[in-house]
């Protein structure tokens, strides 16, 4: 198990006291690891301790206005290829296929897109393998990284060390269509409102049958190089 890819999982995932509880236990983690150069571990630390020492309902606002209110920060990683789309259903059931062939039972709560659960995922997969599915969405990783950074976010430190970790670089072509994209004002309820109102997500076949992926090349050759990079190997997931 890579224990990195379950302390960022755990970063980027909704602040509560247990995770302010395990800060010790994290920072432990990414030092016996030492997946990250000491350059990139202490943002990741300053993190954690913002997690520790600040108000936790403070945190718990700050998370929702970043990843829930702000579509272009969605930390589902299909939103920022779909949408919400009915072809975003499919690629998530292709997803979710390759979890459960590999022993990773999703809660009926989560998505598959989710990263903080593909994170988890990576964390069961030897580490060559995990970096190649890594590097699969590191547009979006690095898309994410910039906007946070925008905003002087401490959570940009997570993208960075995941950009890292997956020894890649970024196409370029798809991160500036990203980044020409508009970014959302959580404030601006309107708007919000209207950004969402596409057409819902079909988890299941589409008319026709439609491919894995959908209609979107992009997103069926993702899917297609990760099913590629994965082997039959089952594990499940422990605590760091």
């Amino acid at each position: 198990m890579t224990r990195t890819f379950k302390v960022l999982s755990l970063l980027l995932s909704y602040p509560t006291e247990e995770m302010r509880t395990a800060a010790s236990e994290l920072k432990a983690a990414l030092d016996e690891e030492g997946l990250l150069p000491p350059r990139l571990l202490r943002p990741v630390t300053v993190l954690i301790d913002e997690l520790v020492n600040r108000d936790l309902y403070d945190l718990q606002e700050r998370y929702g206005l970043l990843f829930d209110r702000t579509r272009s920060l969605s930390l589902h990683l299909f939103e920022h290829i779909h949408g919400e789309s009915r072809d975003r259903g499919q690629a998530m059931l292709d997803l979710m296929a390759l979890y459960e062939s590999h022993g990773l039972a999703i809660e009926a709560k989560e998505l598959p897109d989710y990263l903080p659960l593909f994170l988890e995922f990576l964390s069961t997969r030897p580490l060559g393998e995990a970096r190649t599915l890594l590097a699969q969405p590191l547009h979006i990783l690095a898309a994410l990284r910039q906007r946070l950074g925008k905003r002087c976010s401490a959570y940009a430190a997570v993208f960075h060390a995941l950009e890292h970790i997956a020894e890649g670089k970024p196409e370029a072509e798809a991160l500036a269509a990203l980044l020409g994209e508009p970014e959302d004002d959580p404030n601006d309820l309107e708007a919000l409102d209207k950004a969402w109102e596409d057409a819902p997500v079909t988890f299941g076949p589409t008319a026709g049958g439609a491919a894995p992926g959908g209609d979107c090349p992009a997103a069926r050759a993702s899917l297609a190089r990760m099913d590629d990079a994965a082997d039959s190997e089952k594990r499940s997931i422990d605590h760091v």
